[in-house]
Order: C-alpha cells, then structure tokens, then sequence
C-alpha cells in the first residue's frame, strides 16, 4: 500500500543517513520502525500514588514536646540502645 506522511526536514534526513548506513530505503527503514513500534511492549500501568498511612488519634503522646526534637531523638535513640552500640 502506498501512502503520503510529513515528516519535518531534520526527521527526515535522519531516516535517510539510517537507511543509507543499513543499506535499505528510506520506506523499508519506516516500515521496520513502524513495525517495531506496533509490536513493542505496551507500556505497564502506572504506579498508584504514593499514600502515608499515619496512626489516628489525637496527636502526640502525652509528654511529647515536637519543639524539643533533640530530646526526642536522645530519649528514642537511649531506649533503644542503638547508639551504645555504635560507640557514641
């Protein structure tokens, strides 16, 4: 089947120094492509968004002070014991 498309200049001279590199006519270099195309992999699904699941209730435990954020990290990290066992 014959058949017109337009391809801008620049695209165009690609898919005549490609065809001219691999020895075949520009239609024959198109029809691969095409094909190639066709039969490639539909592309997978996306990804479904990202959602945080987050605890309910009220806020904070009582005592917790989110403004004191370095006594938090002593008070979490010595009752864990992780540092201690870092060397720190």
């Amino acid at each position: 089947m014959r058949t017109t498309i337009s391809l801008s200049e620049g695209l165009a001279e690609d898919v005549r120094r490609r065809a001219a590199q691999q020895g075949i006519s520009a239609s024959a270099l198109i029809e691969r492509l095409i094909r190639a195309g066709l039969h490639a992999e539909a592309p997978s699904a996306p990804a479904p968004p990202f959602r945080l699941v987050t605890a309910g209730g009220s806020g904070v435990l009582p005592g917790v002070d989110l403004d004191r954020n370095a006594r938090l990290v002593d008070d979490d990290d010595s009752s864990a014991g992780t540092l201690d066992k870092v060397g720190r």
